[in-house]
């Protein structure tokens, strides 16, 4: 095949440019916790400053995602991708070598420039398969972001301990590099410029709005994987102050989720063409209820541990690898169109709602209320994602979709 020039290239990625792209974006969130108290002594400042390093880049991260889905519906893909990933490797260097905690706090939410990886990795899949067969591809997409999130804090100790925190900037700026040369060489084109100016693009957010499909999958979504944040929130006091687990005990029961989330993706991955998204996003949201309602059940009944606890937190992490690949899938297919924009306004939902349930979940738990706040917590937004994705399935039942 021929290509006129590099910035045309219309050959379709590779799986495994968008798996490295969705990866690079979560690595990029949590590789450096190990190396946060001596961050701080290095700027002399103090640790709950040091802490807004991942609060501003979720903050940024999220508001990001609406905006590069409209700008990537009118300039492509592939240009966005390109000028994202060499921004992120500016504000990589920027951190390494900034001379204050300011600097670096300003060059880290440059940082979620990043974040384009998963949109667009998410959005090129919607642009070349179908709405089920998209959804089997972003499961094994999303699969590689289940794996990363759980092996990057245990990495980033190993390059602190060694080489200091720096190196954890390092290594995401290597691999930054590596993702740009990938994705300058496979990654074409895979979608028509929409032909209408930016602010016009602006314009169609409406007709996702207005769409109760979209809001179905995307609060299904958000509502499951709610459950998850939550669980972040609350489970390290769960663990440290309940259970009396010491940190090395907490940090291999915390990866339960993880373990569940990457079996999720591979179901997703495998049986999403022949079952379809609606039925893998109504299975998986059940999967998620009830893993917490058997935990709860046992800790009212008195029976609650700390491996009860995190073990069920397993069948969370198996929803959510069925549910939201599924129902962004569905999601990108109500106005194929607009595939990128739904994909960053459905992911910057996920991201602002989990974000609000994780520190509702820190406020809630105390050593009198013990588990049971954060698990009411999370059957309730799991029992309201059934509720979500039951409206599809009935809209489209009365649309004779």
């Amino acid at each position: 095949m021929q290509f006129s020039s590099p910035t045309t290239r219309r050959s379709p990625p590779n799986i495994s440019t968008l798996v490295l792209l969705s990866g690079l974006s979560a690595l990029s969130l949590n590789l450096f916790l190990p190396s946060l108290p001596n961050m701080a002594l290095h700027f002399q400042a103090d640790y709950k400053v040091m802490q807004l390093s991942i609060a501003l880049y979720l903050l940024v991260n999220a508001v990001l995602q609406i905006l590069i889905g409209p700008v990537a519906d009118k300039a492509g893909r592939r240009p966005v991708l390109l000028w994202g990933l060499a921004l992120f490797l500016i504000a990589t260097l920027g951190c390494i070598y900034a001379p204050t905690i300011e600097v670096f706090l300003a060059f880290r939410m440059c940082q979620a420039i990043v974040v384009v990886g998963m949109v667009l990795s998410r959005a090129a899949v919607r642009d070349m398969y179908d709405q089920d067969q998209a959804a089997s591809m972003i499961g094994y997409v999303t699969m590689g972001m289940a794996v990363v999130p759980m092996i990057g804090p245990a990495i980033g100790g190993l390059l602190e301990e060694n080489f200091g925190w720096k190196a954890n900037f390092w290594l995401p700026f290597a691999l930054g590099v590596m993702t740009l040369a990938l994705t300058f060489t496979d990654f074409g084109e895979t979608s028509s410029k929409s032909g209408k100016t930016l602010v016009q693009q602006f314009r169609e957010y409406p007709e996702l709005i207005r769409s109760p499909r979209f809001w179905g999958y995307s609060l299904s979504s958000a509502l499951s994987s709610g459950a998850f944040f939550a669980y972040l929130g609350g489970a390290p006091f769960i663990g440290t102050e309940l259970f009396g687990l010491s940190a090395a005990q907490v940090g291999i029961y915390f990866g339960a989720p993880a373990v569940g989330y990457f079996c999720g993706n591979f179901l997703s991955g495998r049986y999403s063409v022949r079952f379809g998204v609606n039925r893998m996003v109504l299975w998986g949201c059940w999967l998620n209820a009830a893993g917490v309602a058997l935990s709860a059940a046992l800790f009212l009944a008195g029976f609650g541990t700390a491996l009860s606890f995190f073990g069920l937190m397993t069948f969370v992490g198996l929803g959510n690898g069925m549910t939201i690949p599924n129902a962004t899938s569905g999601a990108l297919s109500v106005r194929p169109h607009l595939a990128a924009t739904a994909s960053g306004l459905s992911g910057a939902i996920m991201l602002g709602g989990g974000a609000g349930l994780s520190a509702l979940a820190g406020t809630l738990l105390t050593h009198e209320t013990g588990a049971m706040p954060l698990l009411w917590l999370m059957l309730a937004t799991s029992a309201l994602a059934i509720c979500a994705i039951a409206s599809v399935i009935r809209r489209e039942r009365q649309l004779g979709l």
